[in-house]
C-alpha cells in the first residue's frame, strides 16, 4: 500500500518532524518522493505562500526557529560541527568565533540567513570515522577531543589556550584515526607541554 501523503498531508509532514532545517533530499525522503524536481516545485510553492522559509539554496525551515548547527550540518553532508566551534565552548580556546566551523569533503566559507559556516575539508576516511562523534536532534557534533585532534590535523602549528580541558586518554584513543606521522609527533608535543605546565603547578594546600 501506498503510503504517500495526499496533496494536503504535504506540509503537515514536515511541520510534524523532529528536524527544524531540511534539504530537498531529506524532504523527497520524508515525503515517499522519488522525483526531486516535483519536491522542489512544492516546497517553492510553500515558501511564496509563506508556509515554509527559504534560508540557503535547497535549504528550507519551519520558521525563524531553527536550529543553526542543524543548518550548518545539511548543506554539505556528511559534516559535523568541530574546530573553534567547540573548542571554544569547552574552554580550550577562549577567543569567540560568530561563525560554525564544520568538517566537510569541501573548504568553503559561506553566509547562508546572516550565519557564517567555514566548512574544512577532512580526508574522506577520517570523515567517515565516527570515533569521537556525538549525535543528537539530527545534529553531528565532535567531542572537544575529536574537536582538538580535528584542528591539530588541519594545522601545524596552532596556539590552544587551556590544555587542561581535554581528556588525554580520549585523545589517544581517537588519534589513530588519522593515520598521520606528523600529527601524533605534534599531539605528543602538546601532551608534553600540557604535563610540564601540571609539573609546576603548585601544589594544593
Amino acid at each position: 500500500m501506498d503510503n504517500k501523503p495526499t496533496k494536503g498531508q504535504f506540509i503537515d509532514v514536515l511541520l510534524r518532524s523532529t528536524k527544524t532545517v531540511f534539504s530537498v533530499k531529506d524532504v523527497a525522503l520524508l515525503w515517499g518522493e522519488e522525483a526531486k524536481n516535483a519536491v522542489r516545485v512544492r516546497l517553492n510553492n510553500y515558501v511564496k505562500t509563506g508556509k515554509l522559509i527559504r534560508v540557503h539554496r535547497g535549504i528550507y525551515t519551519k520558521d525563524k526557529n531553527y536550529n543553526r548547527f542543524e543548518l550548518a550540518t545539511r548543506i554539505y553532508t556528511p559534516s559535523y560541527i568541530s574546530f573553534e566551534t567547540i573548542l571554544t565552548r569547552a574552554g580550550i580556546n577562549f577567543q569567540f568565533y560568530s561563525n560554525i566551523f564544520v568538517a566537510s569533503y569541501v573548504t568553503r566559507d559561506i553566509e547562508a540567513d546572516d550565519q557564517k559556516i567555514s566548512f574544512i575539508r577532512m580526508k574522506d576516511y577520517v570523515l567517515s570515522n565516527t570515533a569521537g562523534i556525538e549525535h543528537a536532534d539530527g545534529i553531528a557534533t565532535a567531542t572537544k577531543e575529536r574537536a582538538f585532534l580535528d584542528r591539530v590535523y588541519v594545522s601545524k602549528d596552532y596556539h590552544f589556550d587551556n590544555l587542561n580541558a581535554l581528556d588525554w586518554g580520549k585523545v589517544f584513543e581517537i588519534l589513530p584515526i588519522y593515520n598521520n606521522k606528523r600529527m601524533e609527533k605534534k599531539v605528543k608535543q602538546y601532551f608534553d607541554h600540557y604535563k610540564s605546565d601540571q609539573s609546576i603547578k603548585p601544589e594544593n594546600t
